[in-house]
């Protein structure tokens, strides 16, 4: 049973995919929004594909927790993915993700690698581990 991972943006949305059975999770793929539209029609190819029994939307908060604008779009998207498609959405808290994921791209492959798309799904990937991990400890 699959969980899909969503980093939103309003220029790029990063997918990982994971699971409970291990706790782990591997990206996907990025989507770009052009003129801040986004590609409805590849996320519902990503669930039709994967099935997930649910999605993971990254939260994107200021450091001392405080809401900012892009709060407030990624929770309108998390409502969008429910309304559109029928699946249950949960937001997870995604502070310091980006740059969790820069470390990580440039420990692995280095500098060459630090592309946006690679950034935004591993990104995605950080979330879901994060949203899996709080799970394991309860």
């Amino acid at each position: 049973m699959f969980i899909i991972a969503i980093d939103f943006g309003t220029k790029s949305i990063g997918i990982a995919i994971g699971q409970k059975i291990t706790y782990t999770a591997n990206p996907l793929k990025t989507i770009k929004c052009k003129n801040k539209i986004i590609f409805w029609k590849k996320i519902k190819n990503i669930l039709e594909k994967w099935k997930p029994i649910f999605i993971i939307v990254g939260l994107p908060l200021n450091i001392d927790g405080s809401i900012q604008n892009i709060t407030k779009k990624a929770i309108k998207f998390s409502k969008e993915i429910k309304s559109k498609f029928n699946i249950d959405v949960k937001l997870q808290d995604e502070r310091l993700t980006t740059i969790e994921a820069k470390s990580i791209i440039f420990k692995q492959k280095g500098f060459k690698h630090l592309k946006k798309n690679k950034i935004d799904s591993m990104s995605a990937v950080i979330i879901l581990e994060s949203w899996l991990n709080k799970q394991r400890r309860k």
